[in-house]
């Protein structure tokens, strides 16, 4: 694995860590079984590749680049809206989780080539 790759992997385990970390801080706008659930719905932009892989790769980049749980977060915290800096926190640690395991934002070519490398079977 190259060294660039392995540092954005680390990365992600340092943001993943750090979203929970502020999704347990303090945290009186989430059920804990609905955090769970709600951890995993930026994988729903899964669902635009059924419009073909480059439609698919924008809503899935859109979804999973740091900055959209980033500024949901700021939003939230700024605003004051506990629930929306919650969720902020939740797309913050979504994004970092998938590219700890290596699955990095969508080329519109296909699915399996992201900016970390390929992704899946190699054959």
């Amino acid at each position: 694995m190259p060294k660039a790759v392995l540092w954005q992997r680390v990365e992600g385990l340092v943001v993943f860590i750090s979203g929970l970390a502020l999704v347990g801080h303090d945290n009186t706008a989430l059920s804990t079984w609905l955090a769970l659930v709600l951890f995993f719905a930026p994988d729903l932009s899964f669902l635009a590749y059924l419009l073909g892989p480059k439609p698919g790769a924008f809503v899935y980049n859109a979804v999973h680049v740091y900055a959209f749980g980033t500024a949901l977060l700021a939003i939230g915290l700024i605003a004051p809206q506990p629930l929306l800096a919650q969720l902020g926190a939740l797309w913050l640690a979504h994004s970092g989780f998938d590219r700890m395991f290596g699955y990095g934002l969508k080329s519109p070519e296909d699915f399996s080539i992201t900016h970390l490398g390929r992704i899946g079977n190699r054959t």
